[in-house]
């Protein structure tokens, strides 16, 4: 599958890149996507969510009332969940939310998510380009120039940039990360897939080990 490669301003450079077939033509495995898209979220969670139970709260044992005749329900002392100010009954204790995938399926997960921005017309492909300095108002033009400004944007770079980074950072709507840090989630979440010639050449190192 060819695509043309567009420059910074928008227009054609006349020349054509090759997809490769097995990372952007597959057909996509919607359950693969949904358990690395679930595995990412996972690992965001914090899993620092802590209540007392009733062993853990400081108050007296003494047993409130007598077991039996007092015309209501039975109380052992001041922590009891029944009263107010209690422990509670099986609270979140911390734990780590993550689980483990094998890689293949994870790889999987990364070409269904490409291959949908392709079927979706979604992925565009710009020549390699740098900046000399951080500038947002730099980075809004490329994105009016490409015409996907007011879309969610992925930028995938073949390495770290800091000054396309930075360029990016306060836009709402944008995002840069490598192509070797390439996640499904990410690809889905975007709008549109925007991606450098040596990205395409990174992505295929990544996904075709």
């Amino acid at each position: 599958m060819d695509i043309n490669v567009l420059d910074i301003k928008g227009q054609e450079t006349g020349r054509k890149v090759t997809l490769n077939e097995s990372i952007f033509g597959i057909e996509p495995n919607d359950h693969v996507l949904y358990l690395d898209v679930k595995q990412y979220l996972a690992n965001q969670r914090q899993g620092t969510a802590k209540a007392k139970e009733r062993s853990e709260h400081a108050g007296s044992t003494r047993k409130l009332g007598r077991q039996k005749g007092g015309g209501g329900a039975r109380h052992g002392d001041i922590n009891s969940p029944l009263l107010k100010g209690g422990g509670r009954v099986f609270g979140p204790k911390p734990r780590d939310y993550g689980f483990k995938l094998n890689k293949k399926v994870k790889v999987l997960a990364r070409k269904s998510a490409l291959s949908y921005k392709v079927q979706e017309n979604a992925l565009v492909v710009v020549e390699d380009f740098t900046m000399e300095a951080p500038k947002t108002k730099d980075f809004v033009n490329i994105a009016k120039n490409l015409k996907v400004d007011g879309k969610k944007v992925l930028l995938l770079l073949p390495e770290v940039n800091k000054n396309v980074y930075l360029s990016a950072r306060n836009l709402q709507k944008a995002e840069v990360m490598t192509a070797s840090a390439l996640n499904s989630y990410k690809v889905l979440n975007a709008d549109v897939l925007v991606v450098t010639e040596n990205s395409l050449k990174a992505i295929d190192a990544v996904l075709n080990k």
